[in-house]
């Protein structure tokens, strides 16, 4: 049986304002639109999502208890080096990896994870230089 493949069109950019937002929430609507599911042309083997720019990320709202249960683990390779940080010691030092962490484990681990999350731009304030591409806002629910 022959299978035909849509040509992906060009992507947009879309803006998403953490302000005073859940980490889940956030993380969950990039997730989606770099995935391109919100799009009717959505086919599961192409990069078809959108460039999603996440700003405001150091006024994310965290509860008070996941602030002090949360930790991230990365391990170097070597015995005995797997390295622990906690999330307010990941807030203070790169505020911007937290939700790059939250959107890299909500994709599919396979290989166009890595083509996917380089259309993920995150900030931690306000500022970004993607105001030529005039990305259109997006509501977080």
């Amino acid at each position: 049986m022959k299978t035909t493949t849509l040509p992906v069109g060009s992507p947009q950019w879309l803006l998403i304002d953490a302000a005073g937002q859940s980490l889940g929430r956030v993380a969950v609507k990039a997730a989606h639109c770099l995935r391109g599911k919100h799009k009717a042309s959505f086919s599961p083997h192409q990069a078809c999502g959108d460039h999603v720019v996440v700003i405001n990320v150091k006024q994310l709202a965290i509860p008070p208890k996941k602030i002090y249960r949360k930790t991230y683990y990365r391990y170097t390779g070597y015995m005995g080096n797997m390295k622990e940080t906690s999330l307010p010691q990941l807030m203070e030092k790169h505020p911007e990896r937290v939700i790059e962490i939250a959107v890299k484990g909500m994709l599919t681990n396979n290989r166009l994870r890595t083509k996917i999350l380089k259309r993920l731009h995150v900030y931690a304030d306000d500022k970004h230089p993607y105001e030529a591409q005039q990305p259109t806002s997006i509501l977080v629910a």
